[in-house]
């Protein structure tokens, strides 16, 4: 069925970033473009320190850009006249490493930003986010603190905390890369269930290729740094999706193709890693 989903529709354009660190530019970006469709979950491949998560940051407005213009639903984020992004609700950040208050339950945590920009009541937010952790299968430990709970029931609750903002844009920046592979594959099905019930516009930096290609509507494959748009792959397999999806010839010939633009990439960055230590 196609996606109606009307909010969430990212414009990357021609963006360029250069940090200038003691005075030595380095680009980390350059010339980047991508459109990104409402409702869609994007998968973004590269080498590690290729400007991926440069790019989701200023998405994000954790940075400024130095060129080009980045539109949410065809309004500017960032761009001529306006080098950082505004930071706001519509656009929600889960990072690879932890970022729960250890000192709240899991409820708490999740009703924190709603009480914070003053959108609900304290009983409000605590019932929506009870609600919302039962719907992602975590309603047995509501009130559990974080130290109280797995690594993968966390990352759910913090996806959940994103989630209660009702986010146009979902950032997702390597959130499993520490779990173990039961752990992931269990934390990649409990997305895509969540996906089907929002259908919220997924922007995931993610390294696995099997899992870009499993979760993704699309994979966008991104150079060495500086960061460009290399190759985008259409992953046209239908929804919802098992594991079994992943021994079928589509999926791996989705995968050799991924598999090759990636490689090269990364051919090419080991060499200008060598070339920078000689």
């Amino acid at each position: 069925m196609p996606n109606l989903n009307t909010r969430g529709a990212l414009s990357i354009r021609n963006v360029t970033k250069i940090y200038d660190p003691e005075g030595v530019n380095v680009m980390a970006v350059k010339d980047c473009s991508m459109e990104i469709a409402a409702g869609e979950v994007c998968m973004i491949v590269g080498p590690s320190g290729c400007g991926k998560t440069t790019l989701l940051n200023a998405i994000a407005g954790f940075h400024s850009i130095t060129s080009g213009e980045i539109l949410l639903d065809g309004e500017l984020l960032c761009g001529p006249g306006k080098p950082k992004a505004d930071q706001g609700a519509e656009r929600m950040v889960v990072f690879q490493h932890g970022a729960l208050f250890p000192w709240k339950t899991l409820a708490q945590n999740v009703a924190y930003g709603p009480r914070v920009q003053g959108r609900s009541s304290k009983a409000e937010a605590m019932e929506k986010a009870r609600d919302m952790l039962a719907e992602a299968g975590l309603g047995n430990v509501t009130e559990k603190y974080p130290g109280e709970v797995s690594s993968g029931m966390s990352r759910r609750a913090e996806i959940v905390r994103a989630l209660i903002n009702d986010p146009k844009v979902l950032l997702l920046d390597e959130p499993y890369r520490a779990m173990d592979a039961l752990t992931k594959s269990i934390m990649h099905e409990s997305l895509l269930e969540t996906y089907d019930r929002t259908k919220v516009t997924i922007f995931f930096i993610i390294h696995d290729l099997e899992e870009a290609i499993f979760l993704g509507d699309k994979v966008h494959i991104v150079t060495t740094r500086p960061c460009q748009l290399k190759k985008t792959v259409e992953v046209n397999i239908p929804r919802p999706r098992s594991y079994q999806t992943q021994s079928s010839e589509e999926f791996r010939h989705l995968m050799e193709e991924v598999n090759e633009a990636v490689h090269e990439e990364a051919i090419k960055a080991f060499q200008a890693g060598e070339r920078e230590l000689a």
